[in-house]
């Protein structure tokens, strides 16, 4: 069965915007997204930069800008900034580590009535989750959790990169937030900052992948991260996004301003420019990176009866694997679900 091609004409702006705020962070996880940023001496916007950001952001009518870091509450006005976004009306996303949090610091985002938490947890064991964010890390990051649980934040969630280490965890992950009266969020395992060095170690097998397709299916509730769609089947497509939004709904932020497709794009070729010294909208808009992820057409997935499903999956897992941003998403479930026992695999 033939599939007719996607066409994306840009919006007008991004829908959201994920803003790595700052390259400081006090763990050093073995798969960490942002590593590469946190290997540089790269400034960061100023608290003035920031707010005039925040001013396009609201002119753009962005409705949500999901911070990351390194560690964002590691910047002593990082709570202002989120302020700042609320006086605005955009919603904020902050993922943490969870074990820069405090009774003070909980106190003063009580009331933030836009804030969204997403505490990381690698592991529903010590053993398990020290082993990929460090010694000691599971008793403070559920320190952390406690603490905001005490306020009892609406709007929280414990999430979990899946990998090959921690796979087998999932269930009692999510066991373990519903004793906290949390949501559990599950993230894809995808190549980019330190995880590329870690891949063959950490990513998935196809068993697994497998195994994680069908506990999704039997688990709704469960939140996943973007690009989760390749691995999903049918019964959940109306719970995201079928499509990558890289350059068509979203775009990546780093600490100095530089604008990528997304956070798993950030090599130097997709750089679409930099915030200090262009507008977003102009980024958006007519950077050559950003119309060159626009026009990807994964054409060897456009017979697949999966297609209008997935258009081909996560560019940055192909990108990395095959140097082709055209390639098929190589963990796709369609490219080998055949070889697969249905109940292998299981969590």
């Amino acid at each position: 069965m033939s599939h007719r091609p996607v066409s994306w004409d840009p919006l007008c702006a991004p829908v959201n915007v994920t803003w790595e705020i700052t390259a400081k962070c006090n763990l050093r996880c073995r798969h960490c997204l942002s590593s590469d940023i946190g290997e540089t001496d790269a400034a960061e916007l100023d608290f003035e930069q920031c707010r005039a950001f925040i001013d396009e952001l609201d002119r753009l009518d962005v409705f949500q800008i999901n911070f990351g870091g390194g560690e964002p509450f590691l910047r002593d006005d990082f709570p202002d900034i989120v302020d700042y976004a609320h006086s605005k009306g955009i919603t904020t996303c902050v993922s943490t580590n969870g074990t820069t949090i405090n009774e003070n610091l909980v106190k003063r985002l009580d009331g933030m009535k836009l804030l969204r938490i997403q505490v990381s947890l690698d592991g529903a064991t010590e053993t398990t989750n020290d082993a990929i964010r460090g010694q000691g890390t599971y008793k403070r990051i559920l320190e952390g959790i406690a603490i905001l649980r005490k306020k009892n934040f609406p709007h929280m969630s414990v999430n979990m990169v899946v990998t090959r280490i921690n796979f087998s965890e999932i269930e009692q992950l999510c066991e373990l937030a519903s004793n906290y009266g949390v949501k559990t969020r599950l993230s894809r395992f995808r190549p980019a900052g330190h995880a590329k060095r870690v891949w063959r170690e950490f990513h998935l097998d196809h068993s697994q992948l497998a195994g994680l397709s069908e506990f999704l299916s039997a688990h709704r509730e469960v939140l996943t991260g973007d690009s989760f769609f390749p691995i999903t089947k049918e019964d959940r497509r109306e719970l995201g996004l079928n499509v990558c939004g890289a350059a068509r709904l979203t775009c990546s932020v780093l600490p100095d301003g530089s604008v990528y497709p997304c956070a798993f794009l950030c090599d130097e070729p997709f750089k679409g420019g930099n915030v200090t010294c262009e507008s977003l909208k102009d980024i958006w808009l007519h950077s050559t990176a950003f119309n060159a992820i626009r026009s990807i057409r994964a054409d060897a997935c456009e017979s697949c009866t999966r297609f209008t499903h997935c258009h081909g999956g996560c560019p940055a897992v192909a990108f990395f694997l095959t140097r082709a941003l055209n390639q098929a998403d190589p963990e796709c479930i369609a490219s080998f679900q055949r070889e697969v026992p249905r109940h292998a695999g299981t969590v």
